[in-house]
């Protein structure tokens, strides 16, 4: 376990529970890496058959920490963030998420990668990258089109618009609409539904329903290239620290 993250794993799920619920399980460099290392752990291990992402609390994740906008390390490619979508879209073994609350910038890419998704009635995804002065991350702008058709991806990814659990699963982001009281237990069975199945007939199954790997890597790379140049400009700047300063962020003036 490490801070803001629990690794439980039981019958062949792997749990991965955000728990920072003081700060709406916003991501830190340390919950990160501490999912990596279970996604990666996880798929090196014949015992550990699906993984499925929880949440503490009312809000399921509420994104980035917004802390580390101000200082963007060095080698982005090498960041704990980037490491933990590298691992989301290199795994080999079916992925579920449970989702309630708010769902903002990774808490929905993440979903993307997943083979199944529950989410309580009030559950809402959004991912305001632009509106922070970002490009989207984690295949995203490639897998959100596909996904729903260029002009909901619009709405979502350029407007920074959120989208409802009863529009997400219309849209097919979202498989089923779960009672908050029962989300956690439907996602676990579900999950206890794939790990009974052949192995071998399950993976190549996935790996068909997913498609060009390589494709999409090549687009996260090409995202990612954008993504270190927006982070370390000076409108990704000027909204971090408008968050902070708790203000809305004046980007007209930085032309000035």
């Amino acid at each position: 376990m490490s801070a803001g993250i629990i690794i439980v794993e039981q019958d062949g799920i792997v749990e991965i529970r955000l728990d920072r619920t003081e700060k709406k399980n916003a991501m830190t460099a340390a919950m990160y890496d501490a999912a990596t290392d279970a996604l990666t752990e996880g798929g090196l291990r014949d015992s550990a058959r699906v993984f499925v992402f929880t949440a503490e609390g009312t809000t399921f994740c509420a994104g980035n920490d917004m802390n580390s906008f101000l200082n963007p390390v060095d080698e982005l490619e090498q960041s704990p963030g980037w490491r933990f979508i590298r691992a989301l879209a290199a795994c080999g073994k079916p992925m579920v998420a449970a989702v309630q609350g708010a769902a903002v910038g990774i808490g929905t890419t993440l979903l993307l990668h997943c083979d199944l998704v529950y989410a309580s009635p009030e559950a809402s995804l959004s991912v305001p990258f632009v509106s922070i002065g970002l490009v989207p991350e984690a295949g995203s702008s490639l897998l959100l089109p596909h996904l729903m058709g260029r002009q909901r991806a619009a709405r979502m990814l350029l407007l920074g618009e959120a989208m409802s659990a009863a529009e997400a699963h219309h849209a097919g982001l979202v498989s089923g609409i779960v009672p908050l009281e029962e989300l956690r237990t439907h996602a676990i069975a579900k999950a206890q539904a794939l790990a009974s199945k052949p192995p071998m007939a399950l993976a190549g199954t996935r790996a068909l329903m997913r498609g060009d790997e390589a494709a999409l890597a090549a687009h996260m790379q090409r995202e990612m290239a954008l993504f270190a140049r927006a982070v370390r400009g000076p409108e990704a700047r000027e909204a971090a620290t408008a968050f902070l300063e708790k203000r809305a962020p004046d980007f007209n003036r930085l032309g000035a």
